[in-house]
C-alpha cells in the first residue's frame, strides 16, 4: 500500500527491494507470481509515462509476462483488428497481421464497437 503514495525514487526503490524479498522468500511459485504483480501493476500506473523498457531497468525484471501487459495488448490487438477490417481487409488477412484467430476477429467483425 506505501508503493502508491510514496515519492517515485522512493517507489522505484521500494519495489525492486519487495521484488527481490519476494523472490528469495520460501512460498510458492504462484503466490511469489501474484505478489510480483501487484508491484509491477503498481509501478507501471504510477510510472505511466515510462516506457516498459524503462519501467523493467528500474524494477530489474521483465514485465511481458504480466496480466497487465498482456491485457494491454490483447485490447491493442482488438483494436488494430477493427481498423484494418474498417480498412476493408479481409477476416482471414487481419487474423494473420494482429495475431488472433479466425473466430476472434469474425466475431469483431460481427459486433463493431461503433
Amino acid at each position: 500500500m506505501q508503493l502508491t503514495i510514496a515519492p517515485d525514487e522512493l517507489m522505484a526503490e521500494q519495489a525492486k527491494q519487495l521484488i527481490e524479498r519476494v523472490e528469495l522468500e520460501e512460498t510458492g511459485k504462484l503466490a511469489k507470481n501474484e505478489i510480483i504483480e501487484v508491484i509491477t501493476t503498481i509501478a507501471v500506473y504510477k510510472f505511466s509515462s515510462l516506457s516498459r523498457e524503462e519501467v523493467e531497468a528500474m524494477l530489474g525484471l521483465s514485465i511481458e509476462e504480466t496480466r497487465i501487459y498482456q491485457d494491454l495488448e490483447r485490447q491493442t490487438k482488438l483494436k488494430a483488428a477493427e481498423r484494418l477490417l474498417g480498412m476493408g481487409y479481409s477476416i482471414s488477412e487481419v487474423a494473420k497481421a494482429v495475431d488472433l484467430s479466425v473466430e476472434e476477429v469474425t466475431k469483431i467483425a460481427s459486433n463493431p464497437s461503433e
